[in-house]
């Protein structure tokens, strides 16, 4: 299966670069820009279990949000509230596909759960050589 989403930020360039070794792989992904088209309650929950990472990894604790709601000491519960109403909380890009769910930081991070393998060389935005030519992860 090739089914692939993405909840995305265009104006993120990990999110970006993350789309970009998607559609490297011949994959075109279902993309969601969360800015817009928020997830709801259920969805943001079943993602974050999916992740299996705690609810505050999720958070863009760098967001000027974070500190001015005063999120440091939220439990989970309210960080949730607080993602759900201010979605740039949301930190992403987070990539849903057959073979996991995952918070694609860094963005090479989604080459582990991609069903595909890559097709050629990958850069990411800043010249960064991510993918060889034959298709092969750098380390």
């Amino acid at each position: 299966m090739d089914d692939v989403t993405i909840y995305h930020n265009p104006g993120c360039g990990t999110s970006r670069n993350t789309l970009g070794l998607i559609r490297n792989a011949g994959i075109e992904p279902r993309v969601i820009e969360y800015l817009q088209t928020p997830p709801d309650r259920t969805t943001l929950v079943s993602l974050i279990a999916a992740m299996g990472t705690p609810v505050r990894e999720v958070v863009r604790t760098k967001e000027a949000l974070y500190s001015e709601l005063g999120l440091a000491d939220a439990d989970d519960a309210a960080l949730i509230d607080a993602m759900l109403a201010h979605p740039a909380l949301i930190n992403r890009p987070i990539v849903v596909t057959a073979l996991g769910t995952k918070l694609c930081r860094p963005s090479e991070a989604v080459l582990d759960i991609l069903p595909q393998p890559q097709r050629g060389a990958f850069n990411k935005e800043d010249g960064e050589a991510v993918v060889d030519a034959a298709g092969n992860r750098i380390v």
